[in-house]
């Protein structure tokens, strides 16, 4: 049976483009943000919404890597394009949703085939279980999707 890992499949479902208890589901807040301002940094913060972002599309990657059990991309590979620069020809706003939204039907995708069993699996490179991936994973969206929003309305007000 597959009843905690369909409950984290329904949860990432939810989180992404379903009706979650927090609010509006994350990528309908990104398809909310003005791209003319998505590369800016507002003040006192590191990083763009375009740069939390990308940074959301690494995690994906890393996360569907992992469940693959892709080997050759270990850590290092992720921390090398993890808080990569971003150039707005090649890293636009809307193909970044689209990756980030494709990643994620590829997660879920894959997630529908496993059972409850994948869970207690450990994650190649780390010293924790699928289950906690997964968990994290699902709390990093939700958290860099608050930062963008912040980091929107903060560019606009400085306007």
């Amino acid at each position: 049976m597959n009843k905690e890992l369909q409950y984290i499949i329904t949860t990432l479902q939810n989180t992404l483009d379903g009706e979650p208890w927090y609010g509006r589901p994350v990528i309908q807040l990104l398809q909310e943000a003005d791209p003319a301002v998505v590369y800016e940094k507002p003040a006192k913060n590191p990083h763009s919404p375009a740069d939390l972002l990308y940074h959301m599309i690494t995690w994906a990657e890393f996360t569907l890597m992992r469940l693959q059990g892709d080997k050759e991309k270990d850590d290092a590979w992720f921390d090398k394009i993890d808080w990569r620069p971003i150039d707005p020809a090649v890293h636009t706003w809307k193909e970044g949703i689209e990756q980030f939204r494709h990643l994620n039907q590829q997660i879920i995708a894959l997630l529908q085939t496993k059972d409850d069993s994948l869970l207690q699996e450990k994650v190649d490179f780390r010293e924790y279980n699928v289950r906690f991936l997964l968990h994290g994973y699902i709390q990093h969206n939700i958290y860099h999707a608050g930062q963008i929003v912040y980091a929107l309305k903060s560019l606009v007000k400085a306007k």
